[in-house]
C-alpha cells in the first residue's frame, strides 16, 4: 500500500477572467501589444501582463488602463498581453496548466533561446523582444500559486531596489538573481546590466493567482510606476487606483534558490512565504529524502511552492534583510 498522501486540492480561483476580445488585437503589428507615443521626450515605458497565462491580475490592470483611455504625457507607453495562447487554456477549476503551453515564458529571455523557435513561448517572446529591447522602464505583472502577500522582485541592482522603495508599495521588496532554469523578461538585455544605465525593471508578484485583491495590487503598482516614470502626472490617474501606502517597507536579499532535484520534493510544513526561521539548520523540506535546511539564523522563506514541481524548478528562495 502506498503511504503517499493525495495531492492537495488547488485553492479556489475567485478572480474573474477578463474578456480580452478587444484588447488582444492591439494597435501594432504585434497582436496583443498596444503602443502610444506622446511625441514629447521622456522614458519609454512598458507594462507586461500574462507572461504566465493563469496570472490574470496584470491583464485586468492593462484592460483598466485601456478602458480609461490612458495616454502618456511624456515618452511612450507600451502595454503587452504576452502569452495569449496560454491564457486561452485558462480554466478556473484547473488553472495550473494555463501557466504556459510548452515552456515557461519567463525563462526564455536570452538571445540563444530566442534564436531557437522550438516552443510557443519562444516564438511569442521573439515577437515581443523588440518592444522589450526598446523599453527604458519595465513593470512585469505576476501572481503566485501560494502566497497572498505581494512581493516586489527587483533583481540585484541598487537602481531597482531604490525605485521599489520610492514607490511606497508593496511592503516587501525582494532582491534576487532570478532562476537557474533561464532568464526572466525583467533581466533581459539592458535590464540585466550592472550599474545605472538608465533602465529600471520590476516584477510585481501581486498575491495569489485567484485572489480578487491581486487585481487591486496590480492597478496600484501600475499607477505608482507610471507616475514615478513621469509618463503621466499623478493627477491624470483615477484616485481609486491608488491603494493606501504601506506603513513601512523592508527589503530582503535572496542568498539561495533551492531547486528540486526531481519531483521527489516535499516541504516540512505548509509554508506560505515570509516565515522567518530563527535557527540555522532548521529543516525546510526534503529533496529525494535528503533534508534541506536553513543556512543561517533568521532565514526568511520566499515564495515556497511545489505547484510546478519537476527537476530544476525553484521551490523556495532563502533571504535575509538588506542592511
Amino acid at each position: 500500500m502506498s503511504s503517499s498522501s493525495p495531492a492537495p486540492r488547488p485553492r479556489p480561483f475567485l478572480l474573474a477572467c477578463p474578456d480580452l476580445a478587444a484588447e488582444r488585437v492591439g494597435n501594432t503589428d504585434t497582436p496583443g501589444v498596444w503602443h502610444f507615443d506622446s511625441g514629447v521626450p521622456g522614458k519609454r515605458v512598458m507594462l507586461s501582463a500574462l507572461v504566465h497565462g493563469n496570472e490574470l491580475c496584470g491583464a485586468w490592470a492593462l484592460k483598466d488602463a485601456l478602458a480609461a483611455g490612458l495616454r502618456p504625457r511624456r515618452g511612450s507607453l507600451t502595454l503587452a498581453f504576452c502569452n495569449l495562447a496560454a491564457f486561452d487554456r485558462f480554466d478556473p477549476a484547473n488553472y495550473a496548466p494555463a501557466r504556459f503551453v510548452d515552456e515557461d515564458m519567463n525563462r526564455v529571455w536570452s538571445d540563444d533561446k530566442l534564436a531557437q523557435p522550438i516552443s510557443q513561448e519562444r516564438r511569442r517572446a521573439a515577437a515581443l523582444r523588440p518592444w522589450v529591447a526598446q523599453a527604458d522602464w519595465l513593470l512585469d505583472f505576476h501572481s503566485m500559486s501560494n502566497s497572498d502577500v505581494p512581493l516586489q522582485l527587483t533583481g540585484m541592482e541598487q537602481r531597482n531596489i531604490d525605485l521599489a522603495l520610492s514607490l511606497g508599495n508593496p511592503a516587501t521588496i525582494i532582491a534576487d538573481a532570478g532562476h537557474a532554469a533561464g532568464v526572466r523578461m525583467r533581466d533581459y538585455g539592458r535590464f540585466g546590466e550592472a550599474g545605472d544605465n538608465g533602465t529600471r525593471s520590476l516584477l510585481i508578484e501581486c498575491g495569489f493567482h485567484g485572489a480578487p485583491e491581486a487585481r487591486g495590487v496590480a492597478v496600484d503598482q501600475m499607477a505608482r510606476f507610471l507616475a514615478a516614470a513621469g509618463t503621466v502626472d499623478e493627477a491624470d490617474l483615477p484616485a481609486a487606483w491608488f491603494a493606501p501606502q504601506a506603513s513601512a517597507q523592508r527589503a530582503l536579499r535572496v542568498t539561495h534558490a533551492i531547486a528540486a532535484k526531481s519531483a521527489d520534493f516535499r516541504f516540512a510544513e505548509p509554508w506560505k512565504g515570509l516565515e522567518t526561521l530563527a535557527r540555522a539548520g532548521t529543516v525546510i523540506g526534503w529533496s529525494e529524502g535528503e533534508a534541506v535546511t536553513t543556512p543561517y539564523d533568521n532565514c526568511v522563506l520566499i515564495m515556497p511552492s511545489t505547484a510546478n514541481l519537476r527537476a530544476g524548478v525553484t521551490v523556495v528562495r532563502l533571504a535575509q534583510p538588506i542592511g
